[in-house]
């Protein structure tokens, strides 16, 4: 059936009409604070205690904006005897916003969970050079971060949720178990009593004290 002429006007105009029926509704920023999504991109914050200098950030960014110093420091022998070990220490941990094109790249790739997105966006700056932010101010960030969303009740427990949980259980049942009172000792068949005679020729050994020299 060929639509009736005239009829995507008549639409149109009905969403014209309903728009203007409605009041329009201005968020006072900056009094007011949006209502952001909790997977905003609006700045990156570092978990520094989870950084191992992998550079893989740094490495994997399209931008080159992640500058990241280091140096290595040896660690003392765990036990006697032991090697020593030498790991990375971080110094400094900087991103230039300025050319950050929140891809995300960079907490994507991260195996150890040191970068997060956080919602807040709040950092102009007047001077371009002043957006190249140090791991203070990247550490400020993180504690704005927000708690990850539930699993869905269908999904399957972690591996490492359930390997811990059984780790506890086996624990509270091993602490749960009275103890068991100590066995007496095994009492040879020889200390219970001088034994009769076994045989026609065999006497039985008289008790200290009783025999002696004729």
């Amino acid at each position: 059936m060929p639509p009736i002429p005239g009829s995507g006007l008549a639409k149109g105009l009905a969403v014209t009409l309903r728009t203007m029926t409605k009041r329009s509704h201005t968020a006072q920023y900056p009094d007011a604070q949006p209502e952001l999504p909790p997977r905003s991109r609006g700045v990156i914050g570092l978990f520094e205690e989870n950084c191992t200098v992998c550079m893989l950030c740094a490495r994997e960014c399209p931008d080159w904006c992640i500058y990241i110093d280091s140096h290595k420091e040896t660690m003392p022998a765990a036990a006697p005897g032991g090697r020593e070990r030498s790991r990375n220490v971080l110094d400094r941990f900087a991103i230039d916003f300025a050319l950050c094109m929140y891809c995300g790249i960079c907490i994507e790739v991260c195996p150890f969970d040191a970068l997060f997105w956080s919602p807040e966006f709040e950092y102009a700056e007047t001077d371009i050079r002043e957006l190249t932010h140090e791991r203070d101010k990247l550490r400020e960030w993180m504690w704005t971060v927000p708690a990850p969303p539930a699993l869905d009740p269908g999904a399957e427990e972690p591996k490492e949720l359930a390997a811990a949980r059984k780790a506890a259980e086996k624990l509270a049942a091993a602490q749960s178990e009275p103890a068991s009172p100590p066995s007496a000792p095994s009492t040879p068949a020889a200390s219970a009593g001088p034994a009769g005679p076994t045989g026609p020729g065999d006497a039985a050994t008289p008790p200290p004290g009783e025999g002696g020299h004729a």
